[in-house]
């Protein structure tokens, strides 16, 4: 078997605030928008800096509450980033987490979470 990508599908249940969370504030873009008809659940694919997320509002796609899990470097300029934007609804911490990381948590208004994970010592 050979992956080419992994792509979760997160829950969502209302477009504005899934775009001011995931475009406005995390700074993703939209890159493409599906209905079946003009009444009929939204499906769309947002992406940022490689990670790629389909965000859905059929009921039977996936639950409120996952989490992403992603490895990246530059967390603690990410954490800046997201805080100097005083977005109202979320205020992240900087957390040093046991597995030699560190980590910031984000709550999307649907209760899912993005964990921005940094290794501190890559030499393992």
């Amino acid at each position: 078997m050979k992956v080419s990508q992994v792509i979760p599908i997160l829950r969502i249940f209302d477009e504005a605030k899934a775009l001011e969370f995931y475009v406005g504030w995390l700074g993703f873009s939209v890159d493409w928008t599906h209905r079946f008809d003009d009444n009929a659940p939204l499906y769309m694919q947002v992406s940022n800096n490689g990670i790629v997320l389909h965000l859905s509002e059929h009921h039977g796609d996936s639950t409120p509450g996952g989490k992403v899990f992603i490895e990246c470097d530059g967390v603690r300029e990410l954490h800046k980033e997201l805080n100097d934007k005083k977005y109202k609804y979320n205020c992240p911490g900087l957390q040093e987490v046991p597995w030699d990381s560190i980590s910031v948590t984000v709550v999307d208004p649907f209760m899912n979470r993005l964990v921005f994970n940094e290794r501190l010592n890559t030499q393992k």
